[in-house]
């Protein structure tokens, strides 16, 4: 692959890339920072690369995501720190507060039902490129969406 390439998929995921990340570790700098290593991986392996550029590159994050929770305890910051709930003014501020329940209910899932959860609702993605990415059976991964949803309608209480 070319750097221009390579350049131009990462311009093409790379928002994607980092709101998953922060979906997952409910915190925008380390997901920034998982997001800056995965890149960095992937770019050093790029003469490998074959085939599916955004599901290699969400497979790398999510590695980078899972080697992170191996060595570091759960993080400091909570979604319940002021970092995470900063508010906005008026329109932003109502879409905050109706979100803010969900990424609370999101943190509470085990991570293999976070990541399959983020990844089907959030970046539309279909099961097979989660099974891909996550390196798991399409079965697999639909079992973790149906329980993870489950979970979450306890935790939500709708």
């Amino acid at each position: 692959m070319t750097r221009e390439r390579f350049i131009s998929e990462v311009r093409a995921c790379q928002g994607r890339l980092r709101r998953f990340l922060t979906s997952l570790c409910g915190d925008a700098a380390l997901a920034d920072d998982l997001a800056q290593e995965a890149l960095v991986r992937a770019y050093v392996n790029s003469d490998r690369f074959i085939g599916n550029f955004k599901a290699w590159v969400f497979r790398i994050a999510y590695n980078c995501f899972i080697d992170n929770l191996r060595r570091v305890p759960a993080p400091s910051a909570s979604m319940e720190s002021p970092e995470v709930l900063h508010v906005a003014d008026g329109a932003a501020s109502d879409a905050s507060f109706r979100h803010e329940e969900l990424r609370r209910a999101l943190t509470r899932l085990p991570e293999k039902e976070r990541t399959a959860i983020v990844l089907h609702y959030f970046e539309d993605l279909p099961i097979k490129e989660i099974a891909s990415i996550m390196q798991i059976p399409s079965g697999t991964v639909k079992y973790h969406l149906s329980v993870g949803r489950d979970h979450l309608r306890q935790y939500i209480r709708l």
